[in-house]
C-alpha cells in the first residue's frame, strides 16, 4: 500500500481544477505540513540525511543491478541462489506466483522508483527493455489484482514520469507513448475478468486465452477478496483519463459500488472474502490488514485523483466504523461484521503497517502515532515486522518478504510532522535490512525473523516501494528533479499525475452513499486540519504519545497491565484469565458465571476470556515443539550472510540456554556415523557431518561425541528434499536416557545441506555457527579481517575496501560461490496459515531408523526462550514458562509417527452458553489470511 503525495498547502491550484480538487488539495494538506514542530528529537544534519539517501542508492543499485545481471528477464531475481525466478521452472509457492506473468516484472514495477532516484538514464535504458523485450500475451494464469497494481500500475507510473521527462528538454525526447499503448493493451487483457454479473472480478486471468476457456484453465472461482475487487479504481481510471477510453474507468466504479452496497449496514464494514457472482460474504471478518487493506485506501485516493465526493463520504463512513470497532489501541484487531463487539482474532498481520500513513492522510493523527509506534517496538524486537504477530506481540507467523508498508507510514509521518524521530526510525530500517537481509546478490526475504534464516525471494514490491519511500525519507525537495506533491501514489507507489482529474471527465457520476446511510456531518473534513489543533503548541506532544508505548512489547502484557490497575483503582478484582483459570476453583467458577450478565465490564472480561481459552487450547498443543534453530556459514567468503534454517533436537545441548557452538565442520567416516568412527583425528573439535538414515539419531550423536566432535549436523539421505516443500524435522532421542549427549546436534534438509557441502568442496576450511538464530555478523567477525562493510553496513566502506588489491579475490570468490547459496521455502500470505494450522507428523518409512519428528516452521508462533509474559490475578506479569508443564516426546523405529500435543479437554458444561461464538473463533483461526 502506499500514500499520497497531494498537493502542498498554499499551492497554486491550477484555475482549471474544479471545486472538487481544491477539496482533494485541501483534505491532503497534512501531508506537506512539514517542520510544524519537533517531537523531543534532535534534528538531524543536512550532511547525515545526504549520507543515508546515498546510502538507500546503493542499496537499490546492489538490489537492481543484481536483478539485471542475474535475473533478467524473468520476473524477479531469486538472491540466494542468484538466478531469475521463471514461472514453471521452480517448484509452486501457490497463489504468491499468481503475480509471475513472464513479463519482466521487477522491470516494471521499477520504472518510476528510477526517476525518483534520480537515475534517469537507467530509466530511459529500462523503458527501451520494456518496449523490446516485454510480451503481454503468455498463455500464463495471472492474478487480476496482483497484475493491476504492479504492471499496470508499473506502466502507467513509468509513462507519467516519461511524459515529464520529455516536457522538460533533455531525456526520452524519442518516447510517443510507448508504455501508455501497452497498458492498454494489457487493460483490454484484464476487462474479460469483470464478466460476472456483480461486476466483481475474478480473481485470476489468462493473459493469452482469458476467462473460462478450457484452455484459459481458470474462471471457476466463486469468491475473492475484498481489496482484489477493490484496488482497481486508480489505474483503471487513470487508463481511461490517458486514453480516453472510458470502460476502464466503468468497470473499476461498478465493481466499487456493489461492494459499497453489500457492507454489512449495522456496522458499516465489509468482510474479507466474497462471492462473485451472489455477493455473500464467504468470510464474514472484517479489519484493515490483508485482503481489505487498500480498499479502503482506493476510496479515500479515489476522491483526490477524480474529484468524485462520493468517494470521501464512503471512506469516512467505513473510517468510523473502523475507529469504533476495529481500533483498540494502539492494536487494530479483526472483528465479525455481524458481531462488532466481537474480535475475530487474537493476532495481526503486517500488512496492517499501512495504516497510520492512511490516517496520517486522513488528519488523524494520534492513533497513526500510537500504532505505528507500536510496530517499531516489534521491528526493535525482532529486526523485521513478523507476518502476523499476536495481541501480546509474540510471532505468530515468522516470515518476513520484506514488505514496505512501515517504511510508507514512516514516510507520511515525517512528513505530516517534521518530527526527526521518524528520520531515525527510518535509519533503524536501513541497517536492519544491510545488516540482516543483504546478501551477496541482492536482499533475501527473512525465512524466520526469530533465527535469521533467509528465503531465496525479492519480491518486486521491494524496488517498487521500499527504496521510494525511504530515499523520500531522507530526501529535501531539491534533491528530487520533479515535484512530488503533483502526483498521487498508488497502493504499489506508483505514481499519477493529479491533474488527471480535469482530464476526459465523461464518467457519468452517482452518488450513491447517501442512498444507504444517514451521514454524520462531523465525520467530513473539507479544508485543511489546524495544525494548531492536530499539533498543540508543545514540542514534546507525539513523544507524549509514543512514551507509554515504548516498553508495550517487552511487557508482553500491557494490556492485562492496564486493565489491573484501573481495577485496582475502582476496587474491583482484576480480571480473571485463562491462564490463571481452575475448574475446581469455587471463586472462578462464580466470575465465570457472571461473564456476560452482571455488567458491560464482565461482559469484555468474558469475550477476552473466551478468546484467550481457545488460543490457549491451541498453544498447549505447541508447547511441546521446540523453534527451528540457525546454522550460519561464517567463514570466507560467506562471513555470516548465509543462514540455514535447522531443525532442532530434543536431546543434547539445547542451544537457547547455553551459548552458540562454532567450528570448522568435518565429514565423518562412516558418513552416516552408525558406527565407531574410522578418522576421529578429522572430526576431533569440529562440528561434524552426517548423513541421515541406518541407525537412531542419538546413537549417530554419540558416536561423533565419543569421537571428540564439539557438535553434529545431520544431511537428510534423501536427495533433493528442501523446506521449501517438508517441514522441519525436530529430532527425538531413543527411548532411552539420553542425558549422556552433551553436544548440540540439528538437522538439514538434502537442498540445504548440499550448501555447506558444496562450500567444503570449494573452500575446505568451512566454518559455522550452531545457533538458537542468526547472530549479529559484528559479533561473529569481531577481529577477523573482513570487509568493514559486512559489519557497517556502510556502503562507502564496502567500496573502499573492495578496492583493495587484497580483497579482490575475496569478491571474486564471492561471486563464484554465490550460486551456490541456499534456496529455502517461499509461504504466501494465503498459504501460511493453513500450513501452521494444519500441519502433521511427515509419515516416515519402518525402514527409515531416524525417528524424526515433522513440524512446520510456521507452526512456531513463539519461541519458548522468550520471556512470555501474562497478568494473574494478582496483577503480575508472570512468565508464562513457568506456568506450562514441559513434555518431552521421544519416537521409536517401530513407530515413526509423533503427535505433538495433547488435546485439552474442553469444559463444555462451563462455556454451553458459549458455543456458537467458540465454534466462530475456531473457524476464524483456522480461516487463510
Amino acid at each position: 500500500m502506499s500514500g499520497a503525495g497531494g498537493r502542498g498547502c498554499g499551492s497554486p491550484v491550477p484555475q482549471r481544477a474544479p471545486w472538487s480538487l481544491v477539496a482533494a488539495t485541501a483534505a491532503f494538506c497534512l501531508v506537506s505540513a512539514t517542520s510544524v514542530w519537533t517531537a523531543g528529537a534532535e534534528p538531524m544534519s543536512r550532511e547525515e540525511k545526504q549520507k543515508l539517501g546515498n546510502q538507500v542508492l546503493e542499496m537499490f543499485d546492489h538490489a537492481y543491478g543484481n536483478y539485471m545481471e542475474h535475473a533478467y528477464p524473468a520476473d524477479e531475481l531469486m538472491p540466494l541462489t542468484c538466478r531469475g525466478r521463471v514461472r514453471g521452472q521452480e517448484p509452486s509457492r501457490g497463489d504468491v506466483d499468481d503475480a509471475l506473468g513472464k513479463f519482466s516484472l521487477t522491470l516494471i514495477d521499477s520504472l518510476d522508483t528510477l526517476v525518483v532516484l534520480n537515475k534517469t538514464k537507467e530509466f530511459e535504458d529500462a523503458v527501451r527493455k520494456v518496449l523490446k523485450d516485454v510480451n503481454l500475451d503468455n498463455d500464463v494464469v495471472v492474478s487480476v489484482f496482483e497484475t493491476n497494481i504492479r504492471v499496470l500500475g508499473g506502466l502507467l507510473g513509468g509513462h507519467s514520469l516519461a511524459i515529464m521527462l520529455k516536457e522538460k528538454g533533455e531525456y526520452m525526447q524519442w518516447y510517443n507513448d510507448e508504455l501508455l499503448q501497452m497498458a492498454k493493451q494489457l487493460g483490454y487483457k484484464l476487462l474479460p475478468a469483470f464478466n460476472t454479473t456483480s461486476g466483481l472480478p475474478y480473481p485470476r486471468i489468462n493473459l493469452k486465452f482469458g476467462i473460462r476457456k478450457p484452455e484459459a484453465r481458470t474462471g471457476t472461482e466463486t469468491d475473492t477478496c475484498t481489496a482484489c475487487a477493490g484496488t482497481l479504481i486508480l489505474e483503471f481510471a487513470a487508463l481511461s483519463r490517458f486514453t480516453g477510453a472510458t470502460i476502464f474507468e466503468e468497470y473499476a466504479r461498478k465493481a466499487l459500488d456493489f461492494l459499497w452496497e453489500k457492507r454489512q449496514r449495522s456496522s458499516n464494514l465489509v468482510g474479507v472474502t466474497i462471492n462473485i457472482h451472489t455477493g455473500d460474504w464467504v468470510r464474514k471478518d472484517s479489519g484493515v490488514g490483508a485482503g481489505i487493506d487498500s480498499y479502503y485506501e482506493y476510496l479515500l485516493k479515489a476522491y483526490v485523483l477524480l474529484g468524485d465526493d462520493s468517494f470521501l463520504e464512503r471512506f469516512n463512513t467505513h473510517y468510523d466504523a473502523i475507529m469504533r470497532y476495529i481500533s483498540q489501541p494502539p492494536l487494530l484487531l479483526d472483528v465479525h461484521i455481524h458481531k462488532p463487539m466481537l474480535n475475530a482474532r487474537t493476532w495481526m498481520d503486517a500488512l496492517l503497517a499501512f495504516f497510520p500513513g492512511l490516517q496520517v492522510l486522513k488528519g488523524d493523527i494520534r492513533p497513526a502515532i500510537e500504532t505505528h509506534e507500536m510496530l517499531y517496538q516489534v521491528i526493535k524486537k525482532h529486526n523485521f515486522l513478523p507476518e502476523a504477530f499476536t495481541t501480546d506481540f509474540r510471532v505468530h507467523w515468522a516470515q518476513h518478504p520484506l514488505r514496505p508498508e512501515f517504511a510508507e507510514s514512516t514516510y507520511f509521518l515525517y512528513k505530516a510532522t517534521g518530527d526527526p524521530y521518524y528520520l531515525e526510525v527510518g535509519k533503524t530500517l536501513i541497517e536492519n535490512l544491510n545488516k540482516y537481509a543483504r546478501v551477496p546478490c541482492g536482499f533475501a526475504a527473512m525465512k524466520d525473523v526469530r533465527t535469521g534464516s533467509h528465503e531465496d525471494r525479492m519480491d518486486s514490491f521491494f524496488l517498487a516501494e521500499m527504496f521510494k519511500y525511504l530515499y523520500l525519507l531522507f530526501a529535501d525537495k531539491e534533491d528530487i528533479i520533479f515535484d512530488i506533491e503533483d502526483y498521487i501514489f498508488t497502493t504499489e507507489a506508483h505514481l499519477l499525475p493529479l491533474w488527471l482529474s480535469t482530464t476526459n471527465q465523461s464518467i457519468a457520476k452517482k452518488n450513491t452513499t447517501s442512498e444507504y446511510t444517514e451521514l454524520d456531518d462531523s465525520n467530513f473534513d473539507w479544508t485543511c486540519p489546524n495544525t494548531q489543533i492536530l499539533f498543540p503548541n508543545d514540542p514534546l506532544y507525539a513523544q507524549s504519545i509514543r512514551e507509554p508505548l515504548k516498553n508495550v512489547v517487552d511487557k508482553s502484557c500491557p494490556r492485562g497491565i492496564i486493565r489491573v490497575e484501573e481495577s485496582f483503582r475502582s476496587g474491583a478484582k482484576p480480571p480473571l484469565r485463562a491462564r490463571d483459570f481452575m475448574a475446581t476453583n469455587p471463586e472462578h467458577l462464580e466470575i465465570l458465571k457472571k461473564m456476560g450478565a452482571a455488567s458491560s465490564i464482565d461482559a469484555e472480561d468474558g469475550l477476552r476470556f473466551m478468546q484467550e481459552m481457545i488460543e490457549l487450547s491451541s498453544q498447549q498443543q505447541k508447547e511441546q515443539q521446540l523453534p527451528p534453530r540457525a546454522v550460519q556459514i561464517v567463514s570466507h567468503p560467506f562471513f555470516g550472510r548465509v543462514v540455514l534454517t535447522a531443525g532442532p533436537a530434543q536431546f543434547g545441548l539445547d542451544l537457547s540456554k547455553h551459548k552458540e557452538t562454532r567450528g570448522f565442520v568435518a565429514s565423518s567416516k562412516p558418513y552416516n556415523g552408525c558406527s565407531e568412527l574410522t578418522n576421529p583425528e578429522a572430526v576431533m573439535g569440529k562440528i561434524a557431518l552426517i548423513q541421515r538414515g541406518q541407525c537412531m539419531f542419538a546413537e549417530k550423536a554419540r558416536n561423533i561425541q565419543n569421537a571428540g566432535a564439539i557438535g553434529g549436523i545431520v544431511i537428510d539421505d534423501n536427495e533433493g528434499s528442501s523446506s521449501d516443500t517438508a517441514p522441519l524435522f525436530q529430532m527425538a532421542g531413543d527411548g532411552k536416557d539420553t542425558d549422556d549427549i552433551k553436544i548440540p546436534m540439528l538437522f538439514l534438509f538434502s537442498k540445504e545441506g548440499s550448501i555447506i557441502l558444496d562450500a567444503v568442496r570449494e573452500y575446505e576450511e568451512v566454518e559455522v555457527l550452531l545457533s538458537d538464530k542468526a547472530k549479529d555478523r559484528a559479533a561473529i567477525l569481531k577481529g577477523k579481517m573482513i570487509p568493514s562493510y559486512i559489519i557497517n553496513s556502510n556502503p562507502e566502506m564496502e567500496n573502499e575496501e573492495q578496492s583493495s588489491p587484497e580483497n579482490d579475490s575475496q569478491n571474486q570468490s564471492a561471486e563464484q560461490v554465490s550460486s551456490s547459496s541456499q534456496e529455502v521455502d517461499s509461504v504466501d500470505q494465503e498459504s501460511s496459515e493453513e500450513n501452521s494450522l494444519n500441519s502433521y507428523p511427515e509419515s516416515l518409512s519402518p525402514a527409515d531408523m531416524d525417528n524424526a519428528a515433522s513440524i512446520s516452521a510456521s507452526e512456531q508462533t513463539s519461541n519458548p526462550t522468550e520471556n512470555h509474559e501474562t497478568t494473574n490475578l494478582n496483577g503480575e506479569c508472570t512468565d508464562l514458562d513457568n506456568q506450562l508443564q514441559e513434555q518431552s516426546e521421544t519416537e521409536e523405529d517401530s513407530n515413526p509417527n509423533v503427535s505433538w500435543g495433547k488435546k485439552v479437554q474442553p469444559i463444555d458444561s462451563i462455556l454451553a452458553d458459549w458455543n456458537e461464538d467458540i465454534e466462530a473463533f475456531e473457524m476464524m483461526e483456522k480461516d487463510e489470511l
